[in-house]
């Protein structure tokens, strides 16, 4: 560790000199200090909380999906527009890659009834920690340095300058032959990633897409466009609705036409919706709302045709209420009958014809999405046109990206994280290459 005289503008801070300068502990900050670690690279990773991996261990908590096992080309699509540049860093580490490095480090893993790919004590911590110990005390290559509780405040000229915020304070300047960011989005900003470092590339002249929720719950409009009741919310909030089948119409708004339909669960909100179905369909929600509407519609009674519940529908109830009648023919109970009485009006409820189309294909119109601070992961960064294949900024050669602060988004799954990973592994590449 080498330290050169202090910057005019810090007169008390002396100049930390280091090969390669991380910022950020997650995991892309963390593989791509892994690759250069182990290709003998001093490497210094600086990050703004008192510990790394926190988001990588929240995630986790109930279970970490470290990938998925579909198929290559079906796991690929996944990433939508960018599927073609995050295709090329799936190309040297991919979900069996992902697998591979997760054994090297001790860490067995699964493949759930799901697909998905989990480790077999399901946790996120013991990983993390044989990681960090092969990070510290690797077999072969150079330890990593980590420097905790060390805020990236931008550039002074050619340093890195670092807002200190643990009992020693003040500033530190770092002058790096490379650096990689990788500072995450802008969601769960209380686990370190909070979109601060947007400003400062903008500034730098890196063109940024605007960071937006992905993987996030909505707000609904409800029936008269004040959102859920007060009925409806008091008592259904929290509630899962399960078996029934989500579709997301096509713009054209054509009769059976499609752009997103699964059959799962979610769980309404005080103000809305959220869940792995509403994660699932939120990207395209989300960018129908940004044109200026969007709604989701629900199939109630998947297992059974149109043909079918008019019939049941259309049957004689007698003296017996709706709802009994619904629950004996058709099974539809509980949270699933508050939902049509939130959103179908008496008229529609009272019309055989008219409530068995609601069963089929019941509407819930979309305020908006849920704040970013709020969603999964994020969309939007520093957009793919302003990288080189190797990640490195065009504007300030030097200095690669990687991670979620990069303009692709995936849904859960398993897709988010193995992402993260290649792109910490080419942006590692990329600087031994160029070093």
């Amino acid at each position: 560790m080498i330290f050169s005289a202090a910057s005019p503008a810090h007169p008390d801070s002396a100049v930390l000199d280091v090969d390669v300068a991380i910022v950020g502990g997650g995991p892309a900050g963390l593989m791509a200090a892994e690759v250069l670690s182990q290709a003998g690279v001093s490497v210094h990773l600086f990050d703004a909380m008192p510990s790394v991996g926190r988001k990588f261990l929240l995630a986790g908590k109930g279970g970490l999906n470290l990938t998925h096992s579909e198929a290559p080309q079906a796991f690929v699509s996944r990433y939508g527009a960018r599927q073609t540049e995050v295709g090329q860093w799936l190309e040297h580490m991919d979900a069996q890659g992902v697998r591979d490095w997760a054994q090297g480090l001790g860490v067995e893993t699964f493949v759930g009834s799901s697909g998905r790919v989990f480790p077999q004590e399901m946790k996120a911590a013991p990983l993390l920690r044989a990681w960090l110990h092969r990070l510290r005390h690797p077999a072969s290559g150079v330890p990593v340095q980590f420097h905790m509780r060390h805020r990236w405040q931008g550039w002074e000229g050619e340093h890195l300058v670092f807002e200190r915020t643990g009992a020693e304070g003040g500033a530190c300047l770092v002058r790096a032959r490379a650096t990689v960011l990788a500072m995450g989005g802008a969601s769960w900003p209380r686990l370190g990633s909070d979109g601060g470092w947007l400003h400062t590339l903008v500034q730098q002249g890196v063109a940024v897409a605007p960071l937006r929720p992905a993987n996030c719950g909505f707000d609904v409009l409800g029936r008269d466009g004040q959102g859920w009741t007060e009925y409806f919310r008091t008592r259904y909030a929290g509630h899962p609705l399960k078996s029934v089948v989500l579709r997301v119409a096509d713009t054209g708004g054509q009769a059976g036409a499609a752009r997103f339909e699964r059959q799962g669960e979610f769980v309404f909100t005080e103000t809305g919706v959220e869940g792995s179905l509403i994660y699932a369909a939120s990207a395209l929600l989300r960018d129908d709302l940004a044109q200026g509407r969007a709604q989701l519609m629900l199939d109630l009674l998947p297992g059974k045709s149109a043909v079918q519940v008019l019939k049941e529908v259309r049957w004689s109830r007698g003296s017996r209420s709706l709802s009994s009648h619904l629950k004996s023919r058709l099974g539809i109970e509980g949270v699933k009958m508050g939902l049509l009485h939130e959103l179908c009006a008496p008229e529609v409820l009272a019309n055989p014809e008219a409530l068995a189309l609601e069963l089929k294909n019941l509407a819930v119109p979309l305020k908006s999405p849920r704040p970013v601070a709020e969603a999964i992961s994020t969309a939007g960064g520093v957009v793919m046109e302003d990288l080189t294949p190797d990640l490195m900024l065009l504007a300030r050669p030097g200095v690669y990206c990687a991670g979620e602060m990069l303009d692709w988004e995936a849904p859960t799954g398993g897709y988010l994280l193995t992402a993260c990973l290649a792109s910490g592994w080419r942006a590692g590449q990329g600087v031994l290459l160029n070093f």
